[in-house]
């Protein structure tokens, strides 16, 4: 068994190795590479991505990015597209194969074949020489001098290779595209990263309650107020105007500091000018306004009018953070 500082060392070796490689990626950038990104981006067509071995797995990961970020693509393996599923290419789609080699038996079959079709085909692969390099419309190098694996026979270094080279066509169609934050967040709607793109402060009130007192209202009725609304806090309103919150640590402090309640009002434990937040902003801006003042509730308010109040626990049970 090999003791922790090998371990180790290999770990480092890998990570090094890969990252020279990737890091020399850089002086294979031909025009093909950019000719290839303004043909895509001029396509009124999809990209159908497909591969074999591990190549067909990089090309999942490849769509999924394509999709995710507005350029429309689909997989297609391409031992499965001799067999049937060539139909999956239309007229005017772009059509990238992914092989290290450029002369896997698959490729061979299949690249003739979408040529008749009429398809434009863009390679990846880590031999511009190879059947695929020289078929091809367009020839995106990710070569590889060796793999991370010691036996240089695994596909490590050189698969890493081809999702960065996938990576780099995806953010280059994105910038041509204008692709935004909005754009992105269309695209991603489910868990926290889409909430933090769509979700405003308005989605988190609607079923809050509306705590509020005068600057006049007894202290007893303050801690009635709050313990009923369930929020930790509440707004003091005067004139229809926020002039105050009194939160939970406010009531402590209260209770610490006097033995005698009775006759203190709201407007003897406020804080005055409390920080707000429009109605309509994002949810992850409250989230900062809370972290930045170091606060766990803020009131909303819809121009100057007092319409509710975002509790960390409201961020919380969003999984915004």
């Amino acid at each position: 068994m090999k003791n922790k500082s090998t371990i180790i060392e290999t770990a480092k070796q890998t990570i090094k190795a890969e990252s020279k490689a990737i890091a020399n990626l850089i002086n294979f950038l031909t025009e093909d590479f950019e000719n290839a990104v303004n043909f895509i981006q001029e396509s009124k067509g999809r990209v159908i991505i497909t591969g074999i071995g591990k190549s067909a797995i990089i090309a999942q990961k490849i769509v999924a990015t394509f999709n995710s970020t507005g350029t429309p693509a689909i997989f297609m393996h391409a031992a499965d597209a001799i067999h049937g599923d060539l139909g999956t290419i239309q007229k005017n789609d772009v059509v990238i194969c992914i092989s290290k080699s450029g002369n896997t038996p698959e490729i061979k079959v299949l690249v003739p074949l979408i040529k008749n079709y009429g398809n434009k085909i863009i390679a990846i692969t880590g031999n511009i020489s190879s059947y695929l390099g020289t078929n091809s419309n367009f020839v995106l190098n990710s070569f590889v001098e060796k793999e991370a694996c010691p036996n240089n026979l695994a596909p490590t270094t050189s698969t890493t290779a081809q999702l960065v080279i996938g990576d780099a066509l995806a953010v280059c169609l994105l910038e041509l595209n204008n692709f935004s934050s909005k754009d992105f967040a269309k695209y991603h709607p489910g868990g926290a990263l889409g909430k933090k793109l769509y979700l405003r402060v308005h989605d988190l009130i609607d079923k809050n309650e509306l705590p509020q007192v005068q600057p006049s209202t007894p202290i007893k009725d303050v801690i009635i107020e709050i313990s009923k609304k369930r929020l930790g806090t509440t707004a003091v309103i005067e004139n229809n105007k926020i002039v105050g919150i009194i939160t939970d640590g406010d009531l402590r402090r209260m209770l610490k500091d006097n033995t005698d309640i009775s006759k203190l009002t709201a407007c003897d434990i406020m804080s005055k000018s409390p920080k707000t937040i429009q109605v309509d902003a994002m949810a992850i801006e409250a989230l900062e306004t809370m972290e930045s003042n170091n606060i766990t509730q803020i009131l909303v308010v819809d121009d100057l009018k007092y319409v509710g109040v975002v509790h960390l626990h409201d961020l919380l049970k969003e999984g915004i953070f």
